[in-house]
């Protein structure tokens, strides 16, 4: 079996492909543009393997995917590419309309031609996951209440707006065309070769230079963190496993407040890491509440026994098992860190520009 893997070189994406290499015996294509967030070091460990290609693609470029399709042509897409970060959409919305929705368009459209021009036995076998996020829900008021495949859609923020938009393409490309698609939401991501923009990445390399710890509000803000290859595992076996016309919620349950994390992570690096920058006492004491970004959700939870259920995927990692082994993933990838930040950014705060405006 070939697999296309759109973004397969961001975090969520070279995970997949990882995964795919190392655990099955299927083919990957990987197409991905090389934004600042993609990586291909990400996949050192797989790139020699003759099961693996890859191809420098701007998923808005027609022909381009059109002539990957029919080279590669693979027999399943993931497409997990995006633009990903909230602070990013509040600052540049243009991006994420572009390549999350308009991207996302021009990939369906891509399959559907490719898909409709296989053989029949092909065209039953042929599948086109999207995955996505449980931004698109929005916001949970009820403390005791979970996202399921049947929640409202009622996004806040322009990323997650952008991702709603993709989902609801991707349904009625189903409904309209037959092309035989699945949709994954997913939770928080954490793990090995997250870009350091995100909150635990960005807390880790903060502490061990002795820089501030910048966190939202009083950071009670609440999410489900789901430790990457376990995420990986749940879309590889949707891909393979899971049932045309289907939603499914994949969530960590391991929900907990960002200043929780952010105190697990001072914690972790006074264990492993105790020498500290000069005038610091405690990695706590770097802690710096800041303004809350305009239209920020309070609670995200996701209730993932439908995939337990239907398709037996489980996470492995608890939240206490899988920041540890994050942690020390980090404190041992140091040149990595170093080389994925290229200049274009360099852990600055985003999305402050609409709330200076709004002061």
């Amino acid at each position: 079996m070939v697999i296309l893997v759109t973004g397969g070189a961001g975090f969520i994406g070279s995970a997949v492909i990882r995964h795919i290499i190392n655990h099955t015996n299927d083919s990957v294509v990987n197409v991905d543009k090389l934004t600042y967030a993609g990586n291909l070091e990400s996949l050192a460990s797989v790139s020699e393997s003759p099961r693996y290609a890859f191809e420098q693609v701007d998923i808005c470029d027609a022909s381009s995917l059109n002539e990957v399709l029919q080279h590669h042509q693979p027999d399943a897409i993931m497409h997990l590419a995006a633009e990903s970060h909230v602070d990013r959409s509040i600052d540049a919305p243009a991006a994420f309309m572009e390549t999350n929705i308009i991207g996302t368009y021009t990939l369906l459209e891509a399959a559907r031609h490719y898909w409709q021009a296989m053989e029949a036995d092909r065209q039953a076998a042929f599948r086109f996951l999207h995955i996505s996020t449980d931004e698109v829900y929005g916001d949970l008021d009820d403390p005791e209440e979970l996202f399921t495949e049947a929640s409202s859609y009622a996004p806040s923020s322009p990323y997650s707006a952008s991702k709603a938009s993709s989902d609801h393409l991707v349904r009625a490309w189903l409904r309209t065309y037959e092309l035989p698609t699945l949709i994954t939401n997913c939770s928080n991501n954490y793990g090995p070769y997250q870009f350091p923009e995100k909150l635990i990445p960005l807390m880790i390399l903060n502490a061990l230079e002795g820089s501030p710890l910048p966190v939202y509000g009083q950071g009670t803000q609440v999410r489900d963190w789901l430790y990457v290859e376990d995420h990986a595992r749940a879309l590889y076996k949707v891909a393979t496993e899971g049932k045309v016309g289907e939603t499914y919620n994949i969530g960590g349950q391991n929900e907990k407040q960002n200043i929780e994390v952010v105190h697990t992570l001072c914690d972790l690096l006074e264990e492993l890491v105790p020498e500290k920058p000069a005038d610091i006492s405690h990695y706590r004491d770097l802690i710096t509440h800041v303004q809350d970004r305009p239209g920020h959700d309070l609670r995200y939870a996701i209730d993932a026994s439908k995939i337990e259920r239907e398709l037996g995927w489980a996470p492995r990692e608890n939240f206490e098992t899988g920041i540890r082994k994050t942690v020390i993933w980090y404190l041992a990838n140091s040149e990595w860190c170093q080389r994925v930040q290229d200049g274009s950014y360099r852990r600055e705060r985003l999305g402050i520009q609409t709330a200076a405006r709004m002061n």
